[in-house]
């Protein structure tokens, strides 16, 4: 294990990364998953057809797929990502975003019909209803689906490793390639800082499962 302590700090660098990417991309997936959530509720045919069109295709594209159209594609219709960390900012943000409309849609679909039958009967709009009597009720059901989309995000950074960005995995693949020697304490390295996302964000969801159970 020598060698994970020897290059720790291109391992932190790397972890940093990763950790940056996580966070950065899951705000604006967060943010623009629940626009996508209140435009596939919404009572507008177009918009519906939209964020049904966005999320299905999407959910069912490979992320790396979404990288390439970034990096290859897009460029050609005049669309310029500036390659590294924002295009796997945008690639990360645009694909987790889909799950989390998912999640957040049925969570709003747990609230009971009656509540938005009853707001809308004392002249709230459809922006008061969800914002002030759906999205309220649905909290406690969509916070942990959506920790366990964001455990899948930190992973899903591994893919930018490809792309110009030197996260967690390049790092690692850089140190497997100057060790080769080593290679599965190079990988155990990288597991590990892996681990120190996901398994605390996986304990907090479990914890907040338990609490919504006992409060239902």
């Amino acid at each position: 294990m020598d060698v994970i302590v020897d290059n720790f700090p291109a391992y932190l660098a790397g972890f940093s990364m990763t950790l940056r990417l996580t966070v950065v991309s899951g705000v604006i997936a967060l943010i623009w998953g629940l626009v996508l959530a209140a435009l596939r509720v919404s009572p507008i045919t177009p918009l519906r057809a939209f964020s049904t069109v966005y999320v299905e295709l999407l959910r069912n594209t490979p992320l790396t797929l979404v990288f390439f159209f970034l990096v290859f594609v897009a460029p050609q219709f005049g669309l310029l990502a500036p390659l590294g960390f924002w295009t796997a900012v945008i690639a990360l943000s645009a694909y987790t975003s889909a799950f989390v409309c998912e999640a957040v849609r049925s969570g709003i679909n747990s609230v009971g019909l009656g509540q938005a039958e009853a707001a809308r009967a004392i002249g709230l709009t459809f922006g008061q209803t969800l914002s002030m009597v759906i999205l309220p009720q649905a909290v406690r059901t969509v916070i942990p689906p959506l920790i366990n989309v964001f455990i899948a995000l930190a992973k899903n950074t591994s893919v930018a490793s490809g792309f110009a960005t030197v996260e967690l995995m390049a790092a690692g693949r850089r140190l497997g390639t100057q060790n080769p020697a080593e290679i599965i304490p190079v990988l155990i390295g990288v597991a590990c800082f892996y681990l120190l996302i996901t398994i605390p964000a996986g304990i907090s969801a479990g914890v907040i499962e338990r609490k919504v159970a006992f409060a239902r």
